[in-house]
């Protein structure tokens, strides 16, 4: 499995009756289910949702996955020679999947407890190793770092986006986090966020389910000691596309406005049915949105027969030195 930015992403999926917009995480290109925030607002059958993984943020009503339905593999970036981390396991509809058993290529292995998550030792030599889910294809690659070259007097961040996503995990990285995910303390704009995996060196975090798009201030803390202050810009990406038939030969426009900042951002989209429609720009395509008031980005895509197409969209965001 290729290592991507692990995101979630936005999907548009039109059929001959419906559309809808989702939001996935493509490490296994598998859909998950989302918080609703204003259906119907956008287009006839259009909804926009956001996504939340955290357990405490999924609707009572939905059953605690099987063991084996584990698809995405959460893991820190990067984790600390001898030292504590934490990895995640969702299932193919974004939910934290308990009793997962994950492998490792020096024969280690570790199984997710009750909220999807599972606290495991680094090894002792520096490099690289591979970890999957049991009886799922993909490798997800670590890099072990020695202790010497993590060691801080105090909780830094060396690198943190500058955009996020409102309905993205992000991803933290610096020294003098705790490798156990609850052990840290991450508060968005004064409300608590959920820590999905995490080392000493790295934090996947989600955001509050009720952030509202627009700079946030981002604080940490780790065995009492607090990190420095930090910003990010979170924003909110909201679809807008005809949801008639898409036939062969005819050409679709899809719209993502950008709330929450009036700079040009870099939006990717992925063809997930290549065989239904084609995307305009190739596969990926990329662009710029126009930044502004509206600031707006456009794709386009060609019908090539009937049928349901997907398109993943999601935010390209840089990662920034704090200053």
């Amino acid at each position: 499995m290729k290592r991507e930015d692990r995101r979630l992403r936005y999907l548009f999926h039109c059929s001959t009756r419906s559309a809808f917009l989702s939001a996935s995480s493509l490490d296994y290109n598998l859909p998950m289910p989302l918080r609703w925030l204003s259906p119907g607002v956008l287009v006839r059958t259009c909804a926009l949702t956001a996504a939340v993984t955290a357990p405490f943020f999924i609707a009572h009503a939905q059953k605690k996955p099987r063991s084996t339905a584990g698809r995405i593999l959460l893991l820190p970036r990067t984790i600390v020679s001898g030292d504590r981390a934490t990895l995640a396991v969702l299932d193919a509809n974004g939910r934290l999947t308990p009793g997962a058993t994950v492998l490792f290529s020096n024969g280690d292995r570790s199984t997710t407890d009750e909220t999807g998550r599972a606290l495991f030792v680094a090894p002792l030599n520096p490099g690289v190793i591979l970890g999957s889910i049991e009886g799922q294809p993909g490798r997800v690659p670590v890099t072990i770092l020695t202790p010497a070259e993590t060691s801080a007097p105090r909780l830094e961040v060396t690198s943190i986006p500058e955009i996020a996503s409102l309905s993205d995990r992000f991803e933290i990285a610096g020294r003098g986090f705790c490798g156990g995910a609850d052990a840290n303390q991450v508060t968005i704009s004064g409300a608590p966020a959920f820590v999905l995996a995490s080392s000493p060196t790295s934090l996947t975090i989600m955001p509050p389910a009720d952030l509202q798009p627009g700079r946030a201030s981002v604080d940490l803390a780790c065995k009492k000691q607090n990190g420095p202050p930090l910003e990010v810009v979170f924003v909110a990406l909201e679809l807008e596309a005809d949801s008639s038939p898409l036939a062969p030969g005819v050409h679709r426009q899809l719209n993502v406005r950008v709330r929450g900042t009036r700079a040009k951002v870099r939006l990717e989209a992925r063809n997930l049915a290549p065989e239904i429609a084609e995307l305009s720009g190739g596969n990926p395509s990329r662009v710029v949105s126009s930044g502004g008031a509206e600031n707006v980005a456009q794709f386009a895509v060609v019908g090539r027969k009937r049928g349901s197409f997907l398109i993943s969209i999601h935010l390209l965001s840089p990662r920034a030195t704090p200053r």
